[in-house]
């Protein structure tokens, strides 16, 4: 039975990539509900490790359910992976075989309309991957200024009309605070130039602005970027780092890390990376049949040279 979290994608491609080995350590960074950690702990049990990672307390208690059986194998950690070299020192853990992020929202999230991150059923807008975390998607509308609101529309949603939609929304909330997601999904559309507004869009107008704001109140990004750096610093040699995105402004961050870590290791003839997908592995299309959201997921996979000649 899928559990509501995240229907695992491309867990073959993960598997075969990785290279499990028994005796070696796996971190699963962005945990879920147990998907892929289940997928390699039933390559590798009882030899190896694998520690699963996620902010979401949910998802936590999910996995934990889904690797019952595992569970003497596995450490579960309430964490986000941008302190992911905390996390392996507390649990004394030097080195690794192996590392796997699948980025982004979870079907969960998603699904669960008192999170706040759709706006296909009317909730509280919020956002927050991390529930302890006191800043949500609430807060950042009612008071970022036009000018924030339009750089994070467009930096991080990629929005043609950002300028529109802030002016929209600093001017509206002036009036009423703007708290629910049928709110702002309306005020998107409400922005629009009247050629825009006719409904056959493809994508619903409010989607990009919805996935910015999300990025914005999680720090997904920056988090990115510091996690997958001390991922790769935490390989053993030959080593394997998977990263599923399912975004193009996710894809260029870990493209460009790869590349430049590749470069600078020839170059200063330390510590490196081999590319080991050239281009990116797309799932097939008997997998994006069965799992339609795995229809835009992008697999990169590199690993970590120690002598680099």
């Amino acid at each position: 039975m899928v559990n509501s979290f995240h229907i695992p994608v491309l867990t073959k491609e993960i598997l075969s990539y990785l290279n499990i080995e028994k005796g070696g350590v796996y971190i699963d960074c962005t945990l879920g509900g147990g998907g892929h950690s289940k997928a390699i702990l039933e390559n590798i049990y009882p030899y190896s490790l694998v520690v699963g990672i996620d902010q979401d307390i949910e998802a936590i208690e999910t996995a934990k359910e889904e690797l019952k059986r595992y569970i003497d194998k596995v450490r579960l950690v309430k964490g986000n992976f941008k302190n992911l070299e905390g996390i392996l020192s507390d649990l004394k853990i030097k080195t690794v075989s192996g590392i796997v992020f699948d980025l982004g929202v979870s079907f969960h999230q998603l699904k669960e309309k008192e999170r706040g991150f759709s706006f296909k059923e009317d909730s509280h807008l919020d956002m927050r991957m991390d529930l302890t975390q006191k800043f949500n998607a609430d807060i950042l509308i009612n008071s970022y200024s036009e000018k924030d609101l339009t750089e994070i529309f467009e930096k991080y949603g990629e929005e043609r009309f950002s300028r529109r939609i802030a002016r929209l929304i600093v001017t509206e909330r002036k009036k009423k605070a703007i708290t629910t997601t049928k709110q702002l999904a309306d005020l998107v559309v409400r922005s629009l130039p009247r050629t825009k507004k006719r409904r056959t869009w493809k994508i619903h107008p409010a989607t990009r602005v919805f996935q910015a704001i999300r990025i914005e109140v999680n720090q997904e990004l920056k988090a990115l970027e510091s996690g997958l750096s001390q991922a790769i610093r935490a390989l053993k040699d030959n080593g394997r780092i998977c990263v599923i995105s399912y975004h193009s402004l996710e894809d260029r961050i870990v493209k460009h890390l790869f590349k430049e870590t590749e470069k600078e290791g020839k170059e200063q003839k330390n510590y490196g990376l081999k590319i080991i997908t050239k281009k990116p592995i797309r799932p097939s299309s008997e997998e994006v049949r069965d799992n339609p959201k795995a229809r835009s997921a992008k697999l990169r996979v590199a690993e970590k040279i120690i002598s680099v000649t």
